[in-house]
């Protein structure tokens, strides 16, 4: 398993207007296939239409390990 940046453009309407922002994930998978299909799951799961956001890019981590 490895790391995997991902890069997920949003629209967030907080303000009362639309507007898109960028945010960044980290991800613990096999390959940048299974991150982005975690991500995509991840949203899904939270209820978030897909017109409202898209996974940009995933790229593999230079992370090697997460203390907690």
């Amino acid at each position: 398993m490895g790391y995997y940046t991902a890069k997920v453009q949003l629209l967030d309407d907080s303000t009362g207007k639309q507007k898109r922002v960028t945010e960044m994930y980290l991800v613990e998978a096999m390959s940048v296939t299974e991150a982005e299909a975690k991500v995509v799951k991840d949203f899904v799961s939270q209820s978030v239409y897909s017109k409202e956001y898209e996974v940009k890019a995933v790229s593999s981590s230079k992370i090697i390990k997460i203390i907690e």
